[in-house]
């Protein structure tokens, strides 16, 4: 594992009926669902460390704690961004956030991800 300490990633989602609060039960309006967004922002963190990763690893998220600031509607744009802010070993630490296509922000937190080797994660789970 060699991950660079300034390791970060965003990427841009034009936002679906699928990804909508009404769609994944999370409320009742056609609106960027929080539990998408968050799914965005740990996507872009996974992304963001995964080329310091050795073969067989990856990361798995711990913790996440967000806010949603803004409405999104289907066909508009947004940007997830995962930036990290410290690694402790396994334990990598980041700043995350959706930014509309205009710059305003839709969320922002932090989230946690631990390096795991996949075989030994899942070896419990096989049978």
């Amino acid at each position: 594992m060699n991950i660079d300490p300034n390791a970060n990633y965003s990427f841009v989602l034009t936002i679906t009926p699928e990804m909508t609060a009404s769609a994944l039960g999370s409320g009742d309006m056609d609106v960027l669902a929080t539990p998408a967004m968050i799914a965005a922002m740990e996507h872009a963190a996974m992304l963001a460390v995964a080329p310091g990763l050795d073969e067989g690893e990856t990361t798995v998220g711990s913790a996440i704690s967000t806010t949603h600031e803004h409405p999104s509607i289907v066909g508009q744009s947004f940007i997830a961004t995962a930036r990290l802010t410290a690694q402790e070993g396994r334990r990598l630490e980041f700043d995350i956030e959706a930014r509309d296509a205009v710059g305003q922000c839709i969320g922002r937190g932090k989230h946690t991800r631990y390096v795991v080797k996949r075989e030994r994660f899942l070896s419990p789970f096989k049978k």
